[in-house]
């Protein structure tokens, strides 16, 4: 089993432990809620009070990115396969969180108008006009969701790219923590100046590239 410390991408039991419960957090947040609500964050959706529904409960996106809405006092509805009526849950939400791994799922008549739509589903469907044969399309019928929806991400070029951005900011501090010896096992210690300069020059790259991303609007 790999090391609490190197587990960039969030799924030790102690990490997710830590996320489930008040008053404490995991070394490493999973990478594809943490990019999901570092979109909801970073575009000034509300999340406190809004109602918030996760279509989904894998380990890896549908459990954490409930944990996470719920962590910022959002009221979390999981739907998933043995939901009766899914369609008038999805409805009342303000934020919906799409990660069922069904394509198209999600219509536009299942969405509430004004409300905020992360599509985390990757799904190929045929499409004798790309060179692949197919392309990928999200759990969310896209051109409906756009009708009603303030604001929902595209599939591809959008929860994807934030993905990897976070898998890069867990392992940048994952590699801080390191240095500095402040792991949950480690020791504090003393570390030469040049490696100080490094992190900081390295977390303003990291915040500016994902700042940068965020303000063209592909996370839109």
């Amino acid at each position: 089993e790999i090391s609490i410390e190197k587990d960039v991408d969030g799924f030790h039991p102690l990490n997710i432990g830590r996320l489930c419960m008040k008053g404490r957090e995991p070394l490493f947040i999973p990478c594809t809620p943490f990019g999901c609500m570092q979109l909801l964050e970073r575009n000034n959706i509300k999340i406190k009070g809004a109602n918030a529904v996760v279509v989904g409960r894998s380990n890896i996106v549908g459990l954490p990115a409930a944990m996470l809405l719920l962590k910022r006092d959002a009221s979390v509805t999981i739907v998933h396969s043995a939901t009766q009526d899914m369609a008038s849950i999805v409805r009342r939400a303000d934020i919906v969180i799409a990660a069922a791994g069904k394509t198209e799922l999600i219509k536009k008549e299942w969405l509430k108008p004004g409300c905020v739509v992360i599509d985390v589903g990757t799904n190929g469907v045929e499409d004798k006009t790309k060179k692949t044969g197919y392309r990928l399309v999200g759990d969310v019928d896209f051109a409906g969701a756009k009708q009603v929806a303030a604001a929902v991400t595209p599939v591809p070029g959008g929860v994807g790219p934030m993905t990897i951005a976070m898998l890069l900011q867990n392992t940048l501090e994952g590699g801080k923590r390191d240095i500095e010896g402040t792991g949950s096992s480690s020791s504090s210690s003393s570390q030469p100046g040049w490696k100080k300069r490094a992190i900081s020059l390295a977390r303003t790259v990291a915040a500016a590239a994902v700042g940068a991303w965020l303000a063209g609007g592909r996370g839109k």
